[in-house]
């Protein structure tokens, strides 16, 4: 599991990225008045704003366990980044539907060389965003394992990097459309292409906001921790000399950090001093191995019978 460090750097990254893309798109689409190209825009500028909040999200996410939040804050993340998907569907997706829309029914016609100057706009911004993408995915490549990339989507508790994944996926297609749709219109001279391109990425983006906010809800009202750590989580209590038989093992996750509760039946059923010392020592020992593992509840059990 990768810690806080890592996504916030992949944050960084892409605001910095989107900020740079946000100002040249919105230069270009004043200039040539393309809505797709002031779709993107407004796209790269709501992104910017949603970095911040998952930046705020990390910072209270780190906040000390209280009386009221005795298990901390490190949920308030999962918070922020379904905020975030909301406006990724409602910033970015509908205002480009609304845009894509109304350009259909009243179609404006573009210069020529305006047009080129949007070409050399989007080029720079794919690159860009490329780059912001492949960043991402050094630090999505450094969690998921031998999974592949959907199932670590699917799996994945690291909200936060979740959504820059999911942000970076929908803001280099999207930019791959209005390029394609600002290529077509300067070849047919139809800005009819401009209002299909339009509509194009804001239906992305709107799938791809459904798609996070799927996943982050499931983190948002409880979830476990990523499958492939808890079935390591079991194999290192099945593997200690201090028990006999692990009943039931039950972790959740909480931002970067997870509580685990055991149930299991000990080897030391008379000693009550000697139980208690086993039991601390596989709490110590397993927090080590998983750093992630804050909170945990050990339930000594007896054999069936007994």
């Amino acid at each position: 599991m990768a810690g806080n460090g890592d996504s916030t750097k992949a944050i960084l990254f892409a605001l910095g990225a989107n900020f740079a893309i946000a100002a040249a798109k919105g230069t270009a689409a004043f200039f040539t008045g393309s809505s797709a190209m002031l779709a993107e825009t407004v796209h790269s500028l709501a992104d910017c704003g949603n970095q911040g909040l998952l930046l705020l999200g990390l910072k209270q996410a780190k906040q000390a366990p209280s009386a009221d939040h005795p298990l901390g804050y490190g949920r308030a993340i999962y918070f922020w980044s379904f905020l975030v998907a909301v406006m990724l569907f409602t910033v970015g997706g509908m205002f480009s539907l609304y845009e894509g829309i109304h350009k259909l029914q009243a179609p404006a016609t573009e210069g020529g060389s305006s047009l080129w100057w949007a070409v050399a706009v989007l080029s720079f911004a794919i690159i860009a965003e490329g780059i912001s993408m492949r960043v991402c995915l050094q630090e999505v490549n450094k969690s998921r394992g031998h999974r592949g990339v959907w199932r670590w989507f699917r799996e994945s508790r690291q909200a936060e990097l979740v959504v820059i994944f999911g942000e970076d996926l929908a803001a280099l297609l999207g930019l791959v459309f209005a390029l394609v749709a600002v290529v077509a219109t300067m070849v047919t001279g139809n800005p009819l292409w401009d209002a299909i391109g339009t509509i194009g990425i804001g239906a992305l983006l709107i799938i791809v906001a459904v798609f996070v906010a799927i996943e982050i809800k499931a983190m948002l009202i409880g979830q476990s921790v990523d499958p492939e750590r808890q079935r390591q989580i079991r194999q290192f209590l099945d593997g200690r000399p201090e028990i006999i038989r692990v009943i039931s093992v039950i972790t959740m996750q909480l931002g970067n950090e997870a509580m685990v509760s055991v149930q299991a039946q000990m080897r030391e059923e008379r000693d009550v001093r000697a139980l208690v010392a086993q039991i601390n020592t596989i709490e110590r020992a397993m927090k080590q191995a998983f750093p992630e593992v804050r909170w945990s509840f050990f339930e000594p059990d007896v054999r069936p019978g007994i």
